[in-house]
């Protein structure tokens, strides 16, 4: 025999292949006890051999740090796009002030006689900058939810690439409520 040779050893693979089993046994136990502390009806979602897969998939730590990549990226996200909606509200709310400052001075500066000729003027041009700004905000609403939409997807895409149970690309607000509860047990596990 060469120095330095090691033989093969099946004990090696088995201890290893009995390791993983343990750990997926003691993941799968920490799932179904987090699993029993969710409603009922979420609880009926979750069966024994989605967790038992899921457990599986848990194996490579890779899929932890992929969940709270994807959590940090959609908290960046969401703040990006609360700030985007903030500084139009902003933006708005100087318009408003703008628009009074602007009426207010033609109203003092107004003969009397033109005084209801020119407030009849003043709400309507109210008036209409409310319906413009409420129609802007309500595109940028649109837009924003757009935007966490796919978002989701991106997020259905790369977990279910990653071979994590129970995801795939879907709008049903159901599946997406059980894709959300899963990685929160992820979190919750990784937490641990």
């Amino acid at each position: 025999m060469e120095q330095g040779y090691v033989p093969y050893q099946s004990q090696d693979i088995e201890s290893s292949g009995d390791e993983q089993q343990l750990r997926q046994y003691e993941l799968l136990s920490k799932l179904q006890n987090l699993v029993k502390q969710l409603p009922s009806k979420m609880q009926q979602r979750l069966s024994h051999t989605l967790l038992s897969d899921i457990a599986c998939c848990l194996l490579d730590q890779a899929i932890f740090t992929i969940v709270n990549d994807l959590q940090e990226i959609q908290h960046l996200t969401e703040k990006n796009l609360y700030n985007q909606r903030q500084k139009m509200l902003v933006d708005h709310k100087g318009l408003k002030q703008e628009m009074k400052i602007k009426h207010q001075e033609e109203t003092q500066t107004a003969r009397s006689h033109n005084a209801a000729l020119i407030k009849s003027r003043q709400e309507k041009e109210k008036q209409t900058l409310d319906k413009r700004l409420k129609e802007e905000l309500h595109q940028m609403d649109m837009k924003l939810q757009k935007e966490l939409d796919q978002r989701v997807t991106g997020q259905q895409a790369t977990l279910q690439s990653a071979g994590v149970t129970g995801f795939f690309i879907t709008s049903d607000p159901k599946e997406i409520k059980l894709q959300m509860v899963i990685l929160q047990l992820i979190k919750d596990l990784a937490a641990q």
